[in-house]
């Protein structure tokens, strides 16, 4: 598989998919998309850019029709370009980025989706706007669809590695102890992935719970040994982001 390698070689595409979605619209420019872009090995911050960069020529309200229409194509590189875009157009339209973020995750059921994704929105919007995505997120932890409730996991620990402040990150700590006795295997990665980084970054949050982690039945082993992990790895990370 031939790469792309340079924010030269992608901006040399942009008057090619711009003249496929004058031609024909939105699904048009997906398959120009697909074609000139997707079926070559393109790294995520490439891929992000060239997000950026479509996003700038395309009207604001022909984004979602060519994200959905990018998402139908079922393709890696296509999950970050939609995630990106939606990450972008969070400042304006915060519910619908948020809604859309989680109808593609459930629609494409597999892990890599709920991450690709669940970084870019769910992630990106916890870290910036941790007023509004908190309840967000906590309707996300109790919906029947495993994904969703990964993403909990996946926005958490994106936000928390990215500088979360800490009493965010406790109160997402609380929320992912409401998780601790998940058995679906999906649900435990993400959740467990959060616990990690929290303890990793936030020792002393992990230290408010020490009676209860040791004692709640509720609390399966492997949230405790995701805590043990990060909490093994806290001393260089902990005075990242002390406050």
């Amino acid at each position: 598989m031939e790469s792309i390698t340079s924010k030269t070689q992608i901006r040399a595409l942009i008057p090619v998919l711009l003249e496929a979605y004058t031609s024909g619209g939105t699904a048009a420019l997906a398959d120009a998309v697909h074609s000139h872009l997707l079926q070559y090995k393109v790294r995520f911050p490439l891929l992000e850019y060239a997000a950026q960069e479509l996003a700038a020529i395309l009207p604001e309200q022909a984004q979602v029709a060519f994200t959905d229409s990018l998402m139908e194509l079922d393709t890696i590189g296509g999950n970050t370009i939609a995630g990106m875009i939606l990450q972008l157009r969070l400042h304006r339209h915060f519910d619908e980025s948020l809604t859309k973020a989680a109808a593609y995750i459930i629609r494409g059921n597999q892990w890599y989706v709920c991450d690709i994704i669940g970084e870019r929105v769910m992630g990106f919007a916890l870290l910036h706007y941790p007023g509004r995505t908190l309840p967000v997120l906590q309707g996300l932890a109790a919906h029947p669809d495993k994904w969703l409730v990964r993403s909990v996991g996946v926005a958490t620990h994106y936000a928390v590695k990215k500088g979360l402040q800490k009493k965010d990150a406790a109160t997402m700590f609380g929320l992912l102890l409401s998780l601790a006795g998940a058995t679906e295997f999906h649900t435990k990665k993400g959740i467990g992935w959060a616990a990690k980084t929290i303890a990793k970054f936030h020792p002393d949050i992990i230290a408010t719970y020490s009676e209860r982690l040791r004692t709640d039945a509720d609390i399966k082993q492997w949230f405790r040994t995701k805590i043990n992990i990060g909490l093994s790895r806290s001393s260089k990370y902990a005075t990242k982001y002390p406050g």
